[in-house]
């Protein structure tokens, strides 16, 4: 749930290139990019390929899941928090969670209130980002990024018998957890693993050495011929509230078996990761960041590798990507934001849309402005 600004892009609506991904941008190219986004462009509107699931609040980052039947959607609550955009992300000051929930797609959406606050989080510091949720044996689990009071992000975890909370966090955060954007995904035997991580605001790269170096590198992305820094996997306890083992890296691999490397914009990670399971493959979806766009690869493990395969969702308006894959009565649908309703990239709006496969099981790209 971070961005950067590297790569200048022109998307359908005229608008100054910027570089973003899922939290942070340059003031300069942002405010920018802003001020056009928010000018009327009705040619451009009216080629969305669907609406806003809520229009009375912010949301972002939707993680889908299906519980008893029913939608459940855990989205990042954005809010104007009047903090001046810069490359760390400190105007995302999201401060609570608002779950969303519906009984199909295309109907009515719910809001069912805050269901964690910071303040409600003993060892918090600011900024609730992007959270996933999950559910076994008669207990939810919320999964959370957020900074300590150290400005260290690390995952915390709460919990409630209602997917729809109030939640209780943990007194501590996970212990060895750190960076953003948990995803926590059940394999078919019962297992459940977390992946996590984000580059730049997300802090995925102080970790690179296995200790936080404060005054560490922002990013690897200038670094080349380097193997890219991924995404971390890691197997949960039977308890849910702790790692059984180390965080793994998820390696992404070209089409000739060798890692992605970090000049490799277009395809390598940089956060938003998501898994599932399709036709007995494990898909790894994740974002590019400076690229905008949300990728995909496929391997025969939960830990990977996983090769890459292509790209699940061209860049939307506002540049921003996180998203989440869900099956519904047997149809599949991505779950994802942009800026439609306030043109600010810190303030986003969730959407969905139906999620679409070639006969070799690989996904058939989306464009926001292309039915």
């Amino acid at each position: 749930m971070f961005k950067i600004n590297q790569l200048p892009i022109i998307v359908v609506l005229g608008v100054s290139a910027f570089a973003v991904a899922c939290q942070s941008n340059s003031a300069k190219n942002g405010q920018a990019a802003d001020s056009n986004a928010a000018k009327s462009d009705t040619t451009a509107q009216s080629k969305f390929i669907s609406k806003p699931l809520v229009s009375h609040i912010y949301t972002a980052d939707p993680s889908a899941h299906v519980f008893n039947g029913k939608i459940y959607i855990y989205p990042s609550h954005d809010i104007d928090a009047g903090i001046p955009e810069n490359d760390n992300g400190d105007h995302f000051a999201m401060r609570d969670y608002h779950i969303l929930s519906m009984d199909s797609i295309g109907g009515p959406v719910k809001d069912n209130g805050v269901a964690l606050d910071v303040k409600d989080i003993p060892w918090a510091g600011r900024q609730l980002w992007a959270p996933d949720a999950a559910y076994d044996n008669g207990t939810y689990y919320l999964y959370f990024p957020i900074k300590d009071k150290q400005d260290v992000f690390h995952i915390g975890v709460a919990t409630s018998k209602s997917p729809v909370g109030p939640f209780k966090a943990q007194p501590e955060p996970m212990k060895g957890s750190f960076s953003i954007d948990p995803c926590v995904f059940k394999d078919t035997d019962g297992s459940y693993y977390m992946y996590f991580g984000g580059i730049w605001g997300g802090q995925l790269q102080r970790w690179a050495k296995g200790v936080y170096e404060k005054d560490g590198s922002k990013t690897d992305l200038g670094k080349g011929d380097e193997p890219a820094l991924t995404a971390k996997v890691v197997k949960l306890s039977k308890n849910m509230l702790e790692f059984s083992e180390k965080p793994k890296d998820a390696v992404i691999m070209d089409e000739n078996g060798k890692p992605m490397l970090t000049k490799d914009h277009d395809r390598r990670f940089f956060e938003g990761s998501w898994m599932y399971k399709y036709n007995g493959k494990y898909y790894f979806t994740y974002s590019t960041g400076d690229t905008h766009n949300l990728c995909y690869a496929i391997g025969d493990s939960p830990y990977g590798p996983f090769t890459y395969k292509g790209v699940i969702l061209k860049p939307v308006q506002g540049w921003t990507t996180h998203h989440s894959i869900a099956e519904i009565k047997g149809k599949w649908y991505l779950f994802y934001h942009d800026t439609e309703l306030s043109g600010k990239t810190w303030l986003r709006n969730v959407k969905v849309t139906e999620l679409k496969y070639n006969p070799d099981g690989t996904i058939i790209t989306i464009d926001e402005f292309k039915k």
